[in-house]
């Protein structure tokens, strides 16, 4: 029954993967009016799956045994990781705080080896710095592609009509090369677990997870793709082929070593980095970097706190660290709010 259970919820949370992160990916060619919205979901969908067949198995092993030791996951431990991780995004879309799905996976992995102490730290420490760097080296990129593209006569040539139709379809290529880079990375995050505890294999991990990321893409991606493609910000097709081809060569470079990496923010990063070259340090707002900061350390943190106590009740009955972490919880809210009250008085005193 725990096996069952454990499985539904890896599969369920492929899905949720696919219709969040994957979907995404095809957001820039359907928002400038290139492809339909059902057809950009079904090629999504099939190339994402291609990621997960032919390039996620290095990814599914990072998470399955490379940052604790595949003896560390039992069934009961695995159904468990797999509930944190999966609880860490359903609060999250509660509060309006949005998590990476990596960096959540990761986290609930990390909170079981800390239980059992078996977390490679090495590992883990390589990984972290993957979610420190890529973020930045997209934002680079992004700069330098935009200012190349200020060139005279490429901008020319972009300008004729005969470069719509050539641009219209390499920014389908490049949405699809993100799809595939995802498929790549993300299928892990539901599987790894799984094929750590034995519960699948890798191939079967990687095409039945792979099906669920297509599925969750094809069934509930439109709303992402909605949004992505038409709410939030209008990109012409060779700055979408840059924010596209920058986040998928960085996505599918970090797979092939096995390191889970965060896509959406490496997206953000490159969104940022075209605007910057295009407006300058305006872009550069305080919020958007507390933003990425915030995601950055609330993702992992939250998952592996969840999986650390529930692990501790359920399986170790152990109490007295859940207390002790009570304990810090209220310390650090008493302290917030005592700084608050501290403010408050020095912020009327300059108002008047």
């Amino acid at each position: 029954m725990l096996t069952i259970i454990a499985v539904t919820i890896g599969l369920f949370f492929a899905v949720n993967i696919g219709a969040s992160g994957a979907a995404a990916s095809m957001g820039i060619s359907y928002g400038a009016g290139v492809v339909k919205k059902r057809l950009a979901l079904i090629l999504c969908g099939i190339t994402v799956f291609l990621g997960a067949w032919l390039g996620g198995g290095e990814v599914v092993k990072t998470i399955g045994s490379g940052i604790v030791p595949s003896s560390t996951f039992t069934v009961p431990i695995a159904l468990i990781v797999l509930a944190s991780a999966a609880l860490a995004l359903f609060l999250a879309n509660i509060f309006g705080i949005p998590l990476s799905t990596s960096e959540v996976a990761v986290g609930s992995v990390v909170g079981a080896g800390i239980v059992y102490q078996s977390v490679f730290v090495g590992s883990l420490a390589w990984i972290m710095a993957f979610w420190l760097l890529t973020p930045v080296v997209a934002f680079l990129i992004a700069i330098l592609a935009a200012n190349l593209l200020k060139n005279k006569t490429l901008k020319r040539w972009m300008s004729a009509p005969k470069a719509t139709p050539i641009l219209s379809v390499l920014v389908v290529c490049m949405g699809l090369f993100e799809a595939f880079s995802a498929g790549m990375n993300n299928v892990a995050n539901a599987v790894g677990p799984l094929v750590g505890a034995d519960i699948m294999s890798t191939t079967s991990g990687i095409f039945w997870g792979g099906l669920c990321v297509a599925l969750g893409a094809i069934v509930l991606g439109h709303r992402v793709l909605e949004t992505n493609g038409k709410k939030i910000t209008t990109l012409r097709l060779e700055e979408g082929c840059v924010i596209s081809g920058t986040g998928a060569a960085i996505v599918t470079a970090a797979s092939v070593f096995g390191i889970p990496v965060p896509l959406t923010q490496i997206t953000t990063s490159s969104i940022i980095g075209i605007g910057f070259a295009k407006h300058g340090r305006s872009v550069l707002k305080k919020g958007i970097v507390v933003q990425l900061l915030t995601v950055w350390i609330v993702s992992p943190v939250l998952s592996m706190v969840l999986s650390y106590t529930l692990i501790q009740l359920l399986i170790e009955h152990n109490f007295y660290p859940i207390v002790a972490m009570a304990g810090v919880l209220i310390s650090v809210f008493g302290v917030m709010s005592l700084m608050k009250k501290t403010n408050h008085p020095v912020t009327e005193a300059a108002e008047k």
